[in-house]
C-alpha cells in the first residue's frame, strides 16, 4: 500500500511551491553534492576513474540513506519519500503549461518549453515547440516516474534513492562535454543502466493504453533513437498518437539533423497534441496505479 499511498500523495499536492521555496528539495541537496564532486575530483588525467568511484560512493550513500528511512515505523516516511521523488504530478503541470501558452502566443510557448527541454528555443516554430513538449512527456514519463516506481518496486526505499542520484548526476554531468566526457561516463553509462527496463516497461504501457494494435513499428524504430532508452517511449507515443516526433533540433547553436520518428505521422503539431499527449500521461498514471492496488490486495 505504500506505493499506492506514494502515487496517490504525488498526484494530489506535486511539488508545492511553498515547501520548496523554504527547504531544500532533495534533488537540490542531491545535485549540490554532485557539485561539489565535480569540483573537486574532476581534474588530473584519472578523471573516468574519479567519476566513477564518485557515482559510486553517491550511490553507497543514497542507499544507506535508504536503508535508514525504511528502517522508520510505520511506512509514512516511505509514503512521504515516494511522494516528494515521483514526478508524475510536476511533469503533468509543465507540459500542460507549455500547451497553454503557446495558445496564447509562440513566445509565451517558447518561453514554457524552457521549462522543460534542454535544446535551443530561440528560432523554434510553433509546432517545434509543441513537438518539444510532448517528446519531454514522453522521457519524463520513464525517467520521472515508472523508473522510480519500478526501483522501489524491485529495491525499496534505497533503490529508489539510488536511482534518483544517478539520474541526477546523468543530468549534470553525464555529457560528452570536454569537461564532462571521462569525469561522467559512468554517471551516464549508470544511468542508461538503470533506465533500460523501465524505459521498454514505458513504451509497453503507452502502446496499451493508446490502443495501437501492431507495436512492431515501435519495436523498429526505437532502437535507432539516438539515446539507448529514450527512444522507447518517444516511438510508442509518435505512433500512439500517429504524430512525428524527434527529427532536427539544435543544441547551443548547433543543430543536429536527427530523422523522424514515425516520419508518416503528423507533422504540423498544435497545442491540441500536447493536450492529448497529457492525457495519456494521466492514462498511464492510472494504469500503475491500478497495478500497484491490485499487487497490495492480492500479496
Amino acid at each position: 500500500m505504500i506505493l499506492v499511498f506514494g502515487m496517490i500523495l504525488d498526484a494530489i499536492f506535486g511539488e508545492p511551491k511553498w515547501l520548496w521555496d523554504r527547504v531544500p528539495h532533495p534533488a537540490v541537496l542531491t545535485g549540490r553534492l554532485i557539485n561539489w564532486c565535480d569540483r573537486s575530483f574532476n581534474k588530473g588525467d584519472q578523471q573516468r576513474l574519479m567519476g566513477t568511484m564518485t557515482i559510486v560512493e553517491i550511490c553507497i550513500a543514497a542507499a544507506i540513506v535508504g536503508w535508514v528511512l525504511e528502517q522508520l515505523p510505520g511506512g509514512v516516511v516511505d509514503v512521504i519519500v515516494l511522494g516528494i521523488l515521483l514526478a508524475h504530478k510536476s511533469l503533468v503541470t509543465h507540459i500542460t503549461r507549455v500547451g497553454d501558452a503557446l495558445r496564447l502566443s509562440l513566445g509565451d510557448g517558447k518561453r514554457a518549453v524552457q521549462m522543460v527541454v534542454g535544446r535551443d528555443t530561440k528560432d523554434m516554430s510553433r509546432s517545434q515547440v509543441a513537438r518539444a513538449a510532448i517528446e519531454s512527456a514522453a522521457e519524463n514519463l520513464s525517467d520521472g516516474v515508472i523508473a522510480p516506481i519500478f526501483w522501489f518496486w524491485v529495491a525499496g526505499l534505497p533503490g529508489l534513492l539510488i536511482y534518483k542520484a544517478v539520474n541526477t548526476a546523468d543530468s549534470m554531468i553525464g555529457y560528452r562535454t570536454e569537461r564532462h566526457a571521462a569525469f561522467g561516463w559512468a554517471s551516464a553509462r549508470l544511468d542508461d543502466l538503470l533506465n533500460l527496463i523501465p524505459a521498454r516497461l514505458t513504451a509497453a504501457l503507452i502502446w496499451l493504453v493508446t490502443g495501437r494494435p501492431d507495436p512492431r513499428p515501435i519495436l523498429q524504430e526505437a532502437p535507432l533513437h539516438r539515446s539507448p532508452n529514450a527512444g522507447w517511449p518517444e516511438a510508442a507515443l509518435a505512433h500512439g498518437l500517429d504524430i512525428a516526433l524527434s527529427g532536427p533540433r539544435s543544441y547551443d547553436g548547433t543543430v543536429r539533423d536527427e530523422p523522424f520518428v514515425n516520419a508518416g505521422g503528423e507533422h504540423d503539431l498544435t497545442p491540441d497534441h500536447v493536450d492529448m499527449a497529457v492525457r495519456v500521461l494521466w492514462h498511464c498514471w492510472w494504469g500503475v496505479f491500478a497495478l500497484a492496488a491490485l499487487w497490495a490486495v492480492v500479496f
